[in-house]
């Protein structure tokens, strides 16, 4: 009686531990690596994403150091419509800390909260307070919203890659 309460005990630490795996390997993240001017695919919406510059901001928003600007097109892939913002989008510098986007009205194009309708591509940009150095390598996260449900992540080079 007892050898049969140890091995469903055995086989329950087994099942359970493989369950765990399985859960872990589903939800873990996949990073998705790519160099400015690529196209990438986060979820159900296609990226495109370029350096477009510095600047020093306008008379309402004026940056602590230098405004990197990116250029965004986007196209949604799916048949029913979604969501971009500006809060996927990190800069990342070259001691790996992440910068989020800072909104102002620099032009018609920034990206604040945008519906994707299916197949047509929108054109945006963001910018991201930083020391800039032009020698540096630095990068582009994108990371999906919520009610995109994926585990996918793109990581793009857009300086010195």
């Amino acid at each position: 009686m007892a050898r049969i309460g140890i091995i469903i005990v055995i086989a329950a630490v087994i099942v359970s531990m493989g369950a765990a795996m399985y859960m872990y390997a589903e939800y873990q993240t996949n990073y998705i690596t790519a160099v400015a001017g690529e196209t990438v695919t986060v979820g159900p919406v296609e990226y495109t994403i370029t350096f477009e510059g510095t600047h020093e901001g306008d008379k309402k928003t004026i940056p602590e150091n230098t405004f990197v600007m990116i250029g965004i097109v986007a196209k949604n892939i799916a048949d029913e419509k979604t969501m971009i913002s500006g809060g996927q989008f990190y800069f990342v510098d070259e001691k790996e800390q992440k910068h989020k986007a800072v909104y102002g009205e620099f032009s018609s194009k920034d990206l604040r909260l945008e519906w994707l309708e299916p197949n047509k591509p929108i054109e945006k940009t963001t910018q991201f307070d930083i020391l800039f150095d032009e020698e540096k390598q630095y990068k582009i996260i994108i990371r999906p919203q919520k009610e995109q449900s994926t585990v996918d992540t793109a990581v793009i080079c857009i300086t010195n890659c």
